[in-house]
């Protein structure tokens, strides 16, 4: 099975890529299902089909879903949920907060993994396209694991600890016990967390799985997913191309339009700047509104063409951030075909920008490197290392 990524800031055109690209893979044989984890899901208006929180078929060979996040944390968490409020309720807190404050820090936005997980594990799809959130959300999607766990192993533990007090003094007073729930619950959370915890590995795994980001030709626009690549490659996630959408043909040739278009072509050199070899795929500006199987049909041809989109389009990553156990860091970039002689770099407090010859490369820095200095700078084995730490 192969899990295709979409992720981008709002308004990019992500569910539309992402529809095209589950119609491209379903007209090529594979039995496809496209998912949306955007709390504003605008998927079956794109597919222009009424869709809900379990899969409907809507062609031949996909099925589409929006994922209902209370429709999905009930499923997962609302035994656990009743409990915690229950206690909560019994100490005087109003049953709506109690309700509110019982919900598990990101398990709103967990409940897309895990029918990530589901459907991997089942093996019923060839591929999975996963429409997410802009990318504020998807970076804190893709970090729930660690989040939860670290709430996991210190309060629920608390609460396990409460009932094995509370079930024998409960039945000595003779109190209602529904609400108590029994010890292979607490199991059942245990489960709930592994499996988050496995999905993380899933999506991190470069042969099964994919992110793909979604740009405008807007410098804008480009900056922030920038950022956005930074901290995937910081938390191991793999991305395998860039797709920029929305440029206005060549064949417009409207004076109105010819700033626009200058504009949009520095701002695609500079795409290759931010995002060195990653490959690059560029979807036109339609004349109309990109919906339906048709709209989507053609979006799926200028994108991929007579292409897999389900294939890896990248082995490999264009820069990497690693710990050290000094509380420093290092950054590593492959430079596979450049010499010592020709780099230069230049350093702002959250950007740096490498010079190789008559290139350049982009990168933003993640906010754990904004106050570090350059401590070092190696050019070993056609990879540049730079290393970040305090100074005193």
């Amino acid at each position: 099975m192969r899990v295709i990524v979409h992720t981008g800031k709002g308004g990019v055109g992500k569910t539309s890529v992402s529809a095209a690209t589950a119609l491209r893979c379903a007209e090529m044989g594979l039995k496809t299902i496209v998912i949306s984890t955007d709390t504003a899901h605008s998927l079956g208006d794109s597919l222009e089909r009424e869709i809900g929180p379990e899969p409907v078929e809507i062609y031949p060979n996909l099925w589409a879903q929006e994922v209902d996040a209370r429709y999905s944390m009930d499923k997962y968490w609302g035994r656990i949920q009743r409990y915690l409020a229950s206690l909560f309720s019994k100490q005087g807190v109003d049953d709506i907060v109690a309700e509110e404050v019982t919900i598990l820090p990101g398990l709103e936005e967990g409940a897309h993994l895990l029918w990530i997980n589901q459907y991997v594990e089942q093996g019923q799809f060839d591929v999975l396209i996963v429409d997410a959130a802009p990318t504020a959300e998807t970076l804190r999607l893709l970090s729930l694991p660690d989040v939860t766990r670290w709430w996991f192993e210190r309060i629920i533990s608390i609460a396990q600890g409460a009932t094995k007090l509370l079930r024998p003094i409960g039945k000595f007073l003779g109190r209602d016990q529904s609400s108590v729930p029994e010890d292979n619950a607490w199991q059942e959370v245990r489960v709930l967390f592994d499996t988050l915890d496995k999905v993380r590995d899933l999506l991190a795994d470069p042969e099964l799985s994919s992110i793909r980001l979604v740009v405008n030709p807007e410098k804008m626009v480009i900056k922030e997913t920038q950022r956005t690549y930074t901290y995937l490659n910081l938390y191991g996630y793999a991305t395998d191309a860039i797709i920029c959408n929305r440029i206005i043909p060549d064949e417009v040739n409207d004076p109105y339009f010819a700033m626009w278009k200058t504009n949009q072509q520095e701002n695609i050199a500079f795409i290759g700047e931010a995002f060195g070899s990653l490959p690059l795929m560029k979807a036109p500006l339609f004349g109309g509104e990109v919906s339906g199987i048709e709209g989507l049909r053609r979006l799926g041809q200028a994108l991929y063409g007579d292409n897999n989109p389900a294939e890896k389009m990248f082995d490999g990553q264009t820069h990497r951030i690693e710990s050290l156990s000094n509380d420093g860091y290092v950054l590593r970039v492959p430079l596979p075909f450049a010499s010592k002689q020709d780099l230069d770099i230049y350093r702002s407090r959250d950007e740096l920008t490498l010079r190789v010859g008559p290139y350049r490369r982009n990168i933003v820095l993640p906010y754990a490197l904004w106050d570090l200095e350059i401590a070092d700078a190696r050019f070993e084995e056609s990879t540049l290392n730079i290393q970040f730490s305090k100074q005193p």
